[in-house]
This record gives C-alpha cells, sequence and structure tokens, in this order.
C-alpha cells in the first residue's frame, strides 16, 4: 500500500508512525510545504489522559514528547488589579517545532520518507498513490479543489486575535483581563520550553480598531500589547512572527466543517476536516486522534471505502462535544462584558464553565450560585457530569 501524506503537521506525521509501524513494508512519504524547523506557533497544549493514549499507540514518541514538555499546574486570572487562583488544572505543553521535530524523526526511523520545501497541488504526480492524505490544513488545496462534494463550510469568528510568545515562563495556565478605553483586551499564556511561554492576545472588533491595532505596525503593537498586560508579563517582552514582515498578523479564527471527509482515495484529516476554537486548547490533541482512528480504520487489508466511511463515523461522534465545548467558548469570551462585572473569583469559576451551553441564557450571578451548590453535592454533581453533554447534544442538532 502506497501512501502520500500532504502537510507535515501532527496529524500527517503520526498517521505515517502509525501506519508504518502497523505493516513496514507500506510505502508512505510526508510531503511538507515550508523547510523544516519553519513552523511557527510556539507552544501547543495537551492533557494528562492524551499522554497516556499516546503512551498506548506509540510509546517511543510519548516518551519522547513527555520529556520534551512542561507541566503546568493551577489557573491563575488577572482581572484589573486583582489576582485569583483556581487550584488543581493541570496540563501539558510543548513547543510546535520540537513536536514535529520529534514526530518527523520517529517516522523518519520507521521508514517513513519525511520531505520538507516540497508544495504538493492537485494533479501533482506524487499524488499517484493508493491513498492521498489531506493534511494540509484548515485552507487545504486538496480539499478546495473538490470543495462542492466535501460540503466545505468556513465561518470567521467575530473577536480579532494574534498568536505571540514571550520571554516570560508561566508556571500555571495564566488569563489576564484588561480594561482600556475602548473595551477589553484579554491574553492567555502558558510556558512550553523552561524559557518561552505562548501568549495569545483577543479582543473584540471595536477594541481592535479603538486602539489602533487594525493599522499599527508589528512593533508599535508588541508595545502596546506589553504596556496593556504589564501585570502578568512582569517587565518581559511580547515577541511576534519572524517569518512575515509588516503589520502585525491579527486574525479571525476560521471554524471548518464538511459534510463528508473523503473522495475516492482522497481523506481529509486534521484541521482539513474540522477546526475547533483555540480557546479549548485542543487542535493538536484532535488532530492526532484523527490519525489514530484512521490508522485503526486501516489496520485490516480490505477495500479503501468502508475503511474511509468507519474512520468519518467514528471521528465526527467523537468530536461532537468538543466542537459544542469550542463553539461555547467562543461565544463567552465574544460576550465578555456578561461576566467581567462578576468578582474575580466567580468570573474565574464561570470561565471554567464556558462550555455550558446553559450559561448563555441563564444570568450569570444565579448561574454561579446555583452551580455552586450542585459542586457541594455529589448526587447532583453526577447528574451535571452525566447531563450536561447530552444536552449539548440535542441543542447543536437545534
Amino acid at each position: 500500500m502506497k501512501v502520500v501524506c500532504v502537510g507535515g503537521g501532527p496529524a500527517s506525521l503520526y498517521l505515517s508512525i502509525l501506519l508504518k509501524a502497523q505493516d513496514p513494508a507500506r510505502d508512505i512519504s510526508v510531503h511538507e510545504k515550508n523547510p523544516a524547523g519553519s513552523t511557527y506557533g510556539w507552544g501547543v497544549t495537551y492533557w494528562p489522559a492524551m499522554l497516556d493514549t499516546l503512551m498506548a499507540h506509540d510509546a517511543p514518541s510519548a516518551r519522547a514528547l513527555a520529556e520534551r514538555s512542561a507541566r503546568w499546574s493551577d489557573g491563575v486570572a488577572h482581572v484589573r488589579d486583582l489576582v485569583t487562583v483556581h487550584h488543581g488544572d493541570e496540563g501539558f505543553a510543548v513547543g510546535r517545532h520540537e513536536l514535529l521535530r520529534i514526530l518527523a524523526e520517529r517516522a523518519t526511523d520507521l521508514g517513513v520518507s519525511v520531505h520538507f520545501g516540497r508544495t504538493v497541488t492537485p494533479g501533482d504526480p506524487l499524488l499517484d498513490a493508493d491513498l492521498v492524505v489531506a493534511g494540509d490544513g484548515a485552507r487545504s488545496t486538496l480539499r478546495e479543489q473538490h470543495a462542492d462534494h466535501f460540503g466545505t463550510r468556513i465561518t470567521a469568528g467575530r473577536n480579532r486575535f494574534i498568536w505571540l510568545g514571550t520571554t516570560k515562563v508561566f508556571r500555571s495556565f495564566t488569563f489576564a483581563f484588561v480594561e482600556t478605553e475602548h473595551g477589553w483586551l484579554w491574553s492567555y499564556g502558558y510556558g512550553f520550553d523552561g524559557e518561552h511561554s505562548t501568549c495569545i492576545v483577543e479582543c473584540a472588533p471595536a477594541t481592535w480598531t479603538g486602539l489602533g491595532l487594525d493599522t499599527m505596525e508589528r512593533e508599535e503593537a508588541l508595545r502596546l500589547l506589553e504596556k496593556l498586560l504589564a501585570a502578568p508579563l512582569e517587565g518581559h517582552p511580547l515577541i511576534g512572527r519572524t517569518d512575515v514582515e509588516g503589520p502585525a498578523q491579527w486574525q479571525t479564527f476560521p471554524t471548518v466543517t464538511n459534510r463528508v471527509w473523503s473522495r475516492d482515495n482522497l481523506v481529509l484529516i486534521g484541521d482539513a476536516a474540522h477546526t475547533t476554537h483555540y480557546s479549548i486548547g485542543a487542535g493538536t490533541t484532535l488532530a492526532m486522534q484523527d490519525a489514530m482512528s484512521l490508522a485503526a480504520a486501516l489496520r485490516t487489508p480490505g477495500p479503501l471505502s468502508p475503511a474511509l466511511r468507519a474512520y468519518e463515523r467514528e471521528r465526527k461522534r467523537a468530536l461532537l462535544p468538543q466542537q459544542s465545548a469550542a463553539r461555547h467558548s467562543a461565544h463567552w469570551y465574544e460576550n465578555l462584558p456578561r461576566y467581567v462585572g462578576l468578582e474575580p473569583h466567580q468570573m474565574f469559576a464561570l470561565l471554567g464553565q464556558r462550555h455550558s451551553p446553559l450559561l448563555p441564557y441563564v444570568p450569570p450571578q444565579l448561574y454561579y450560585r446555583v452551580d455552586r451548590a450542585i459542586e457541594r453535592t455529589q448526587a447532583l454533581r453526577s447528574l451535571k457530569r452525566w447531563l450536561g453533554p447530552r444536552l449539548a447534544r440535542v441543542l447543536q442538532k437545534d
């Protein structure tokens, strides 16, 4: 079986590892348009349960990942001049560059041909394979050639955000909410390599234009954001992308969905198939879970179409709660003024509840009091855990 993976992200690389480990005789190649080591994105997050899952699927790459990851505990929120802490939160982060290096080296060790600096477009002779995997991101060119067939839909979020780095090493997952004369601006920060942290900054469109961030050159924008986020940054600088020039790289988040995920021998994986808002920190995990599911569907030799349909069914079902959580999380931030007037500890509690489909419809103070009462009662707490995902599925269907 010859497999060609287009795009050298976590989904493609991890799929190549799993497929080659299943059957060393497979001819598998991965083609990434960018040069080796040129990725951006700073750090990516994952959670303890994911590390256990990775260990069960490919222990060598999981061990290498664990060794190179930073671990945080607790969540910290700066709200105006106040700070509140939520104990018990725990997660991991690793530099995106380091993650891709680990996966590429493991794939190469297994015999996968990994190529960098090679753009593969529709009609390229390289695509003559038994299976072509479109892992070329949210703006996949292989998918766009057949967008009508896939039923691709891309919806832009309302808020503006920018993905930055900083030399401030956050030991906890750190939020900061800053009130400006043009509205609220906030950041998400987490360390990933012992020397740097990711710092994502987000704001509403009116705040973005009111502060002049829509027209500022990159360095000017960074200096303004450093001033606004002085408390959590503690004097450390913000770092922008070095692979592009010109204005600061502000974006709106593209939510990608597809009606179907395969066409003949072409299959979508990772961001080419679906995206989930960055505020739930699940993009990399979901992409690698796609790879696990597709590899499992291809484990037994047989016709390709049933295997690809089985992969699609499994992943669409598994993604429902994640997509619901991402949608509600993005909505929470888009409606930040509804919650930011609460006491910081109350706001932080509702920040942790932002995935709830009920939260937008219940007064925040009332929701907080009811939720605290539920958490103090074991039976009600169990009911809440059981009911939440089911209610989310019902509302999503509506």
